[in-house]
């Protein structure tokens, strides 16, 4: 799998080269997919709101990121195939089995430690959900296939690599990401989201009504609010990783000397929390990254494995899909804000994670595309 390997071997640049073309070869089908699966979340959280009184947009998300991955890597909707809807609860569950060295249920810390950190699970029990999954792969991803084999990857090994990547990474880091950018709106001052239907609006206006890349490019708050959301709670908070040499590093106001072959543990919050960097650090500000002084900050902000201002190469570890994660952030903050002038909703911490329920919408009284 690519995220266990080191950017020296042939297998890593193989599998990120195979990730590199597949990005290039969709990259079309990403915005016009997006607006047609979340559209479709927004309209059934309306029903749910005027039946219910709340929305669980967790439900939602999960239901509709699973598609909208699909089709923009691949072309094939999942619930036309032999995994019909259950695609997401089979993600899901598979999904458990590789984090829960990580996770919490609640039962008692020594328990927890035992039964959930210390041992793997059997993945026996995982194994019907994947070869479900990897079925639908095999047959949905032929091109990416046929394009892994012309740069020496077998199919059943690219096949795996890509299970993994769009489940684990992709889907696994959309479960996260899109509740954390809904938790900030959710919670920030009206006059953000005044701003943002403004920004957004006049961008899409100026593209012929449509949402497009150039639009995107547009939305200088609309990507703040994104980064900032990837700054204060990243999808991936714990990296680990050996000294490849003898090296020092350096903090604030301490050296630390790490030697070859050591084991280093990063949490990301210790530095994209930091209150020498960020000022009002804890707090959500959704225009932190606006304008020349705000962009001098991005370099502090590495929730894709490195700097935002530096890119992802086949020569490092740094997200493959970087800059689609920073493009779909701003997708759900675009669509949101051209259905609706404002929202509010209610946020809590579970044991599955961050919950938001939507409480209300105030739609727009004419649509913007």
């Amino acid at each position: 799998m690519l995220s266990y390997l080191d950017p020296s071997e042939e297998k890593h640049t193989q599998v990120k080269t195979l990730l590199f073309r597949l990005l290039a070869s969709r990259k079309n089908h990403v915005i016009p997919e997006f607006h047609k699966t979340y559209s479709a979340l927004f309209e059934n959280m309306e029903l749910e709101i005027a039946k219910d009184g709340k929305s669980d947009f967790n439900v939602g998300n999960d239901r509709r990121g699973f598609e909208f991955l699909c089709m923009s890597f691949f072309g094939v909707s999942p619930s036309a195939t032999d995994l019909g809807t259950t695609g997401p609860d089979k993600a899901a569950f598979w999904l458990l089995f590789q984090l829960h060295p990580l996770v919490s249920i609640g039962l008692p810390t020594i328990l927890e430690e035992i039964f959930l950190h210390t041992f793997p699970l059997p993945p026996i029990f995982a194994k019907p959900n994947y070869n479900a999954l990897y079925k639908y792969f095999s047959s949905a991803a032929t091109h990416a296939l046929d394009v892994a084999e012309s740069i020496g990857l077998s199919r059943e090994e690219a096949c795996h690599n890509l299970l993994f990547i769009t489940i684990f990474n992709a889907y696994g880091g959309i479960k996260i990401f899109f509740p954390g950018i809904m938790k900030c709106l959710a919670e920030a001052d009206r006059s953000l989201h005044s701003r943002l239907a403004s920004e957004i609006r006049s961008a899409v206006k100026e593209e012929g009504g449509e949402v497009t890349l150039a639009a995107i490019e547009k939305m200088e708050l609309t990507k703040s609010v994104v980064y900032e959301a990837l700054r204060i709670n990243p999808p991936v908070k714990f990296q680990y990783g050996k000294a490849k040499v003898d090296m020092t590093i350096d903090s604030h106001d301490a050296r630390y000397e790490v030697k070859k072959g050591e084991m280093l543990f990063g949490y990301q919050p210790f530095a994209t929390k930091d209150e020498r960097v960020f000022e009002n650090a804890e707090k959500f500000v959704g225009d932190r990254f606006v304008g020349e002084e705000g962009k001098k900050l991005l370099k502090y902000v590495v929730w894709s494995n490195g700097p935002e201002t530096e890119d992802t190469t086949v020569a490092n570890k740094q997200c493959a899909g970087k800059n689609l994660v920073v493009l779909v952030g701003r997708l759900l903050v675009a669509e949101l804000f051209l259905r609706y002038d404002t929202f509010t909703g209610k946020t809590e911490s579970t044991i599955s994670g961050l919950t938001v329920n939507v409480i209300s919408v105030t739609s727009v009284t004419k649509a913007s595309y």
